[in-house]
């Protein structure tokens, strides 16, 4: 039994594909199907069932797998152990970012990070909130910058700032004649919301219940809520007329083709808002780069600073 085959069945069971997890791996399909093969006969178990429509860990699989994640997360931490006493600021840097902040924060965020260590190399991915939790866990990335809560054991949270929620529409809606709007005015709108699997969606219809009702009442929900891929495809939706949209407010100063035709407002009392954190395995050596990390973000000025 090897670590390597560990990560091979790790990596199908959240695929569910051989060819999927094998791509993950760096490996061909035939590589990973013999290593997953041997592992069985080694181990004595089917670790997984197979079908042409399906591959899925088999009950006694599952505990195998679930064994198999905390040994590979302890060897990652050999590997922290090991680097410890390497200098920390010129060591290759993981850090990964959900679809709603990466955008907007990393293209201010990298030339402030270059500035403070010039000779740290670093790898950035945007990715949902559930991969990068598996990432990390995994120590595929060292930190991740998300929206609150995020809750994981033996994972440290640290807040960043405070950034408000507008509103996006046509600069003729009737919505625009006003400074500021309220979560009801909101309710007899047509909104623009991001599909599953982004927690901006959760947040925003955490705020407006309304919209969540909307969507629980089936096909004919289409006529008052519209779902994009991502935040740049909604505000295009909104140039398009379709609807309006709430934004954070970094993705709303963002460039966009037709601008002119397009305003924001603030919500009543800024009291919508969303809290971007920074997270890292509680493992983590460097805590040197954690600073420079926090530092590097909080002076792109996204939002309202938090001091911890």
């Amino acid at each position: 039994m090897t670590l390597t085959e560990l990560r091979y069945i790790v990596s199908l069971q959240q695929t569910g594909h051989f060819g999927k997890a094998a791509e993950k791996c760096f490996v061909s399909q035939p590589t990973l199907s013999v290593a997953i093969k041997k592992l069985e006969e080694e181990l004595d178990v089917s670790l997984f069932e197979r079908s042409r429509r399906h591959i899925r860990a088999t009950p006694l699989g599952e505990k195998i797998i679930k064994q198999a994640k905390t040994v590979l997360e302890q060897a990652n931490i050999i590997n922290e152990l090991a680097n410890a006493g390497k200098d920390p600021l010129g060591s290759m840097l993981s850090i990964g970012a959900i679809y709603t902040i990466g955008p907007y924060l990393f293209p201010h965020f990298i030339p402030q990070l270059q500035h403070l260590t010039p000779d740290m190399p670093l790898y950035i991915e945007e990715n949902y909130t559930a991969v990068l939790r598996e990432k990390l866990r995994q120590g595929e990335l060292d930190a991740i910058v998300i929206s609150l809560p995020f809750n994981e054991p033996d994972v440290v949270t640290q807040k960043l700032y405070q950034e408000p929620f507008v509103v996006l529409m046509p600069k003729n809606h009737p919505l625009s004649k006003y400074n500021n709007v309220d979560i009801k005015q909101l309710e007899k709108e047509q909104v623009l919301l991001l599909g599953q699997g982004h927690c901006f969606r959760d947040q925003v219809l955490e705020v407006c219940p309304s919209l969540g009702k909307k969507l629980s009442n089936g096909p004919n929900a289409l006529q008052s809520v519209v779902e994009g891929s991502s935040l740049e495809t909604l505000k295009y939706m909104v140039a398009s007329g379709l609807g309006i949209t709430l934004l954070p407010a970094s993705a709303a100063q963002i460039n966009l083709s037709g601008e002119s035709s397009l305003v924001t407002r603030p919500f009543a009392n800024g009291l919508i808002t969303r809290t971007v954190a920074l997270a890292w395995r509680a493992s983590f050596p460097h805590h040197q780069v954690i600073d420079v990390l926090s530092k590097a973000i909080r002076m792109c000025q996204l939002g309202s600073n938090i001091s911890e």
